[in-house]
């Protein structure tokens, strides 16, 4: 979470003990006071109304056996910019009184539709329905409850296994459900497709306190974006004004059953997309022992406010999808079965007051949503920059023309990676024109960066910007990861919770951005130690940071990143091992690997040994591998790295920086002036740095989902930084070796 790397404990939910009243007592004394015979009916009618009100108010006041009365108010296509106070008052009120949120409605496909939403809400995981998708069936009446049809379909035909997980769970511990609504319905039906007590909308309901837990749809917003059976396929279909007026009238529907629920706990939650691109979406929670009530607590009367995260996130303002049936479960005192991969909802203290946590709720759609538009701008634009920049390189560099051009512009190219993540300390999200200052600050930042690398004191040396650049990238990293990464979330280089591939940890390109910044990082000390005659030492300080970078990296919690420690280990080991001067060979390369893959299991084993309320993903996988289901993310895992080989964005680059370093190494006189094998000359232990880092990169590729985005961005970073480290081992006088085939060419002394 936010406040530091270290997971808090799990805080114990305390279920409070109501009082009962005795409602027919009430009742005969209202019927007794009847003074006259003419009035006595009308005495009577009056006390059976009565008589239910107070009997509905005892009933709300009294939990479940073990647990919390639980309202999930589903609102789909809801988000926070559609609520106002002028626009959205019952909204607006409730949020007041509510810890509030972002929730990520990814399920399974880039968008979500309301019926992927509600049954993964059922499922507890995230599940599609699959072919077209849109509202959630209509169930059939059966005495006061009702049975979604042909419920086993969703099992037997589209293999969504975990359907009826949170209806069966309520009913096996003797919970009473109400759905409202077909969503609703779907949501809360058990096995067999049954939820107990049914009404087709909120207006139809006469006693809100009869079910222990009640869900309830309301389709106003995402009702005009539904076309029989489909979501709309573009990214608005509605104007503003007419999306205004359906969340008035979704608002107004809230409104409307509102006052009638009263201290149960109420979760609402935008459950869905409404087009094409995702959006983070509205979530509140009012509730008992939360930190938020109805207005009745202290906390809610001194107007403290609350933030609602989960620890599927990792994040103080983020939940998912699967965190409401979690919620549900631990509220109303029903262990969740071991499918569920979400997680109790947590409410954690915020600042600000209520306009200013919704705009930040607000600005974090509109971060999400620029990252995702912009990233193949981005990396279509820094692809392109690479290959202008090895042409260019390559052509200067066999005249031995504008050497400092070109290393400069090494040095700012190898910038750009930390400078996404840098950017994030900057307001940029609640910019009028967030995308252009995005690319603006991070051109800015690059920019500063490269100054500092050359300009310094350091700027002499052959390895002083290559040091710089490569510190900062790893400082940065690191920091990020003992902070609860703020920096990777929302960055161009990082993830978002709009897309909701990764909510924390190390992604898969930081961690080549960090195994290449921190081995080279380390060899540039030891080349130090190496001609000091400290060679014992040297490896030791490339074991010793490499193995803390590494731990960070996959450890539970902090980078949580199951494939970088395999691609870690190798590399690290390679580094060491020319640093002491000792040969690598496959078999060792091989063994080194197989240890990686030892490491990362005992890390996921001791995960899996916790709580399931508090696993990562990596003790998922142990259990996953336990049960035989493990598989199909195998499966998935391979076929996303296989089609990241064939990326217009990733392979450009990767294809250019090995033609650059095979060239540059083969034919150093004819190809780069010998940059490279000056560069390796002056820095020796330059070369391990450079060979760790690709073999971290390329074990990297073969073992992470993202494929070719591992390696790319570790030649990206390694390569330009190599390349102005020989450059400036040229500016040093430096002969430049004699092109390949012309061994009696004599070498020609470089310009100083």
């Amino acid at each position: 979470m936010s406040d530091t790397w270290v997971r808090r404990a799990l805080v114990a939910v305390v279920f409070g003990v109501s009082v009962l009243a005795a409602a027919p007592a009430a009742a005969s004394g209202l019927a007794s006071g009847a003074a006259t015979t003419a009035g006595v009916r009308a005495a009577e009618r009056v006390a059976e109304r009565v008589a239910e009100r107070v009997a509905e108010r005892v009933a709300e006041r009294v939990p479940t056996a073990a647990g919390e009365r639980v309202v999930l108010v589903g609102i789909p296509g809801l988000m926070w910019s559609d609520v106002t106070p002028a626009g959205t008052p019952n909204l607006w009120r409730l949020a007041g009184e509510s810890a509030l949120g972002s929730l990520s409605v990814r399920a399974v496909r880039k968008d979500t539709c309301p019926y992927d939403a509600w049954l993964t809400v059922s499922a507890g995981v995230r599940s599609a329905v699959g072919g077209a998708c849109g509202m959630a069936p209509t169930p059939k009446a059966d005495g006061e409850g009702a049975v979604v049809p042909e419920f086993s379909w969703l099992w037997e035909v589209r293999e969504q296994d975990a359907a009826g997980t949170l209806g069966q769970a309520l009913h096996a511990a003797g919970r009473t459900t109400m759905a409202v609504g077909p969503g609703a319905a779907l949501a809360l039906a058990d096995r067999e497709g049954r939820v107990d007590l049914y009404a087709p909308s909120p207006a139809e309901v006469t006693q809100w306190s009869r079910g222990d837990v009640v869900a309830v749809e309301i389709p106003d917003l995402i009702s005009p974006y539904v076309s029989g059976d489909r979501m709309s396929e573009v990214p608005e279909s509605l104007s503003d004004d007419a999306r205004r007026a359906a969340a008035r009238a979704a608002d107004a529907k809230l409104g409307s059953f509102l006052p009638q629920l009263g201290p149960a706990t109420v979760l609402v939650a935008g459950l869905s997309d409404h087009g094409s691109v995702p959006h983070l979406r509205t979530a509140m929670l009012r509730g008992p022992d939360s930190g938020t009530s109805s207005g009745t607590s202290s906390r809610a009367s001194s107007g403290a406010a609350w933030a609602l995260g989960a620890r599927s996130t990792h994040r103080d303002d983020m939940v998912i999808v699967p965190d409401l049936t979690a919620t549900i479960l631990a509220r109303t005192g029903v262990a969740a079965p071991p499918v569920v991969v979400g997680v109790p909802v947590e409410t954690h203290a915020a600042d600000g007051t209520l306009d200013e946590r919704v705009e930040a709720l607000r600005a974090a759609d509109v971060a999400g949503q620029t990252i995702r538009d912009a990233t193949g701008v981005f990396f279509t634009s820094l692809a392109m920059l690479q290959v202008v920049f090895y042409v260019t390189a390559f052509l200067l560099l066999r005249r031995r023309d504008g050497l400092p051009a070109v290393r400069a512009a090494a040095v700012a190219l190898a910038s750009i990676p930390v400078s996404t993540y840098l950017v994030n300390l900057t307001p940029w999200a609640r910019t009028a024109q967030p995308a252009v200052t995005l690319f603006a600050s991070i051109a800015a930042i690059a920019a500063a960066l490269t100054v500092v690398a050359l300009a310094g004191p350091w700027r002499r040396g052959v390895l002083g910007p290559l040091t710089v650049i490569a510190a900062a990238t790893a400082a940065v990293l690191l920091g990020d990861l003992l902070t609860g990464t703020p920096l990777q979330l929302n960055s161009l280089m990082g993830y978002t919770g709009v897309v909701g591939a990764r909510y924390y940890g190390l992604g898969n390109i930081p961690f080549a951005l960090l195994a290449t910044a921190v081995l080279l990082v380390t060899t540039a000390a030891a080349d130090r130690l190496v001609r000091a005659g400290r060679k014992a030492l040297a490896v030791a300080l490339v074991t010793a940071l490499g193995a803390f970078a590494m731990l960070l990296d996959g450890w539970p919690g902090v980078g949580s990143d199951f494939g970088g420690v395999i691609a870690f280990v190798p590399g690290i080991a390679v580094t060491a091992l020319i640093v002491a001067g000792k040969r690598v060979s496959i078999v060792k390369l091989g063994a080194f690997c197989a240890g990686g893959g030892v490491l990362v299991m005992a890390i996921a084993y001791l995960d899996y040994l916790r709580p399931p309320a508090s696993q990562t993903h990596l003790g998922r996988f142990v259990g996953q591998v336990a049960d035989g289901t493990f598989l199909p993310v195998i499966s998935r895992k391979l076929g996303a790295m296989l089609s990241t080989l064939l990326s217009p964005n990733l392979m450009p680059v990767v294809l250019a920086a090995f033609a650059f370093l095979v060239f540059a190494l083969l034919r150093p006189g004819a190809a780069s002036a010998g940059v490279l094998p000056i560069a390796f000359e002056r820095a020796p232990m330059l070369k391990a740095g450079l060979l760790g880092a690709l073999v971290s990169g390329l074990v990297g590729m073969l073992v992470n989902d993202s494929g070719a985005a591992v390696l790319s961005m570790a030649l990206a970073l390694a390569v330009p930084l190599v390349l102005s480290a020989g450059i400036r081992a040229l500016q040093h006088g430096e002969p430049v070796p004699a092109a390949a085939g012309s061994p009696g060419t004599p070498p020609s002394p470089a310009p100083a």
